[in-house]
């Protein structure tokens, strides 16, 4: 459904041949065949079987950012490895060479990616949180920010998120599970408050947070809390954005819900119901766990429409309930893996969980959400092990990443390539633009960049090569791309002003 674009209903330019090649542009492919970020040539197609035309001024969302997540499990790994394979990975993600992630995530508290439960305010009835303290970050999680820091030129943002309360705010006086019990609700406001200033302190600017990571809960596995859509908007706007508000601190984004898109219609209903409960939103984060293949278009445009000018970022996303596969790539290429839902959903749902193939299940998401609204993509764990931890409840998940620390080993899985062709190519502030595209079978979005350069990504999930054309205004370039292979095309700021689109 999302293959035809951004909604636009101009017809497809005809293409006169003496045009075809005009069009100068740089190709890069990862593939099952083993092409990895591999520079392709452009060719002069005259059967090609369908034509991706691009029109710039047709403008959509900004776009905030792509990259993964600090996790306590990526940066305990990162510790244990060598210097040399340590400074690889941060500069393979950060590096101008590298992912160049744009937007990042972390857990506030303990999550199950953690080694342990734990809480920065773990003194009973500490209700002025005098000995709040984020020591537990201080050898791992920090110092990990700040080598990514040192070799990231452009920056990044950072989204922290709970995943609960400490458990003396709760009324189950658990872990997981359980509401915070109103009374707390100050003083868990004042618990992010102080967690921005820790962070501040240690050199690290927090963007935003979100209120809590899956409100609707995970089955009391690990570390949850939970919120309705009415108590979450009753504390952000009462309670949360107040605090921040009454601490100066009014610059930071304040994220609502944080779960599967399947329910996001009743979410975003309560948080934008009127000026009063959205003052102190600034936008939806969403994950992408209720189904492999479901994009969920309708409820991602419900919720831009319900707020136009608010952030719909994917804050979360991994291959789930899976072992990763230690230096197997084309397991990544294959039909193979299964989530969650293959064994735990419900009869009437489990039609949203067949196995699937990890790189198409990460591009196609990542292209749909462009495609409807979505403007930041952010990834899980950034390394994890062999086994797919640590993880103290032993939720083994796969990371793009994937490291031996006894050995000193690192493997990059076509995950990683998959993610460099978004977010090192499609900057922050760029603005999403229309296109048409006549082969159905191939998955396309498009974007320019603030420096004027246009990007087109394209996905081809069949086992044979695609021709098309590249159109731009008057001009083409013809393009094949490789039986299961992703593509991105860029087309160079100053190419892209010698055209002018004829609409």
């Amino acid at each position: 459904m999302f293959n035809k674009g951004a909604y636009i209903q101009e017809p497809v330019l005809t293409i006169d041949p003496s045009t075809q090649g005009k069009l100068k542009v740089d190709i890069y492919e990862t593939s099952a065949a083993g092409n990895k970020l591999t520079p392709i040539a452009a060719v002069l197609e005259t059967n090609a079987s369908g034509q991706i035309s691009l029109f710039p001024d047709k403008q959509y969302q900004t776009i905030t950012g792509f990259g993964g997540s600090f996790t306590k499990a990526s940066a305990h790994l990162l510790n244990k490895l060598g210097k040399a394979n340590r400074n690889k990975i941060i500069e393979a993600y950060f590096g101008d060479d590298g992912a160049r992630y744009s937007l990042t995530r972390t857990h506030i508290n303990s999550c199950d990616f953690a080694l342990g439960n734990y809480s920065f305010a773990p003194v009973e009835e500490d209700v002025a949180l005098e000995y709040f303290s984020i020591e537990e970050d201080q050898g791992d999680i920090i110092p990990c920010i700040k080598d990514a820091m040192a070799v990231s030129t452009d920056g990044f943002k950072i989204l922290a998120s709970p995943w609960t309360a400490p458990p003396w705010m709760k009324d189950n006086k658990h872990w997981t599970g359980g509401k915070l019990l109103p009374k707390y609700y100050d003083t868990w406001a004042l618990f992010f408050s102080k967690y921005i200033d820790a962070y501040k302190a240690e050199g690290i600017n927090i963007w935003g947070i979100t209120v809590e990571n899956e409100p609707l809960g995970n089955g009391n596995n690990w570390e949850s809390m939970h919120f309705s859509p009415a108590e979450m908007t009753h504390f952000v706007q009462n309670h949360l954005g107040p605090q921040l508000e009454k601490d100066g601190k009014r610059g930071i984004k304040i994220l609502g819900y944080d779960q599967n898109r399947e329910h996001l219609e009743e979410w975003v209903d309560a948080m934008f119901a009127t000026e009063a409960s959205s003052k102190y939103f600034d936008g939806t984060a969403i994950h992408w766990y209720a189904s492999t293949y479901n994009v969920f278009p309708e409820a991602l445009q419900y919720a831009h429409k319900k707020a136009p000018d608010k952030f719909l970022i994917q804050t979360e996303a991994c291959v789930d309930a899976q072992v990763p596969k230690w230096k197997e790539d084309l397991w990544y290429w294959s039909k193979e893996a299964t989530d969650w839902g293959w064994d735990w959903a419900p009869e009437a749902q489990k039609y949203l969980h067949p196995r699937y193939v990890p790189v198409y299940r990460y591009a196609r998401d990542i292209i749909g959400c462009l495609n409807y609204w979505v403007d930041g993509w952010i990834d899980w764990n950034m390394v994890l092990d062999t086994q797919g931890g640590p993880n103290w409840f032993k939720n083994w998940c796969v990371a793009p990443i994937i490291v031996d620390p006894e050995k000193d080993e690192v493997y990059f899985t076509p995950l990683f390539h998959t993610m460099v062709h978004f977010s090192k190519f499609i900057r922050p502030g760029a603005i999403r633009i229309g296109f048409t595209n006549t082969d159905e079978s191939l998955q396309v979005t498009a974007a320019r960049n603030p420096d004027g350069s246009i990007v087109a990504i394209l996905l081809n999930q069949d086992k044979k090569s695609k021709h098309t054309i590249l159109a731009l205004g008057k001009r083409s370039v013809g393009i094949t791309i490789s039986p299961q292979a992703l593509q991105t095309v860029v087309i160079p700021g100053n190419e892209a002003k010698l055209t002018t689109p004829t609409n």
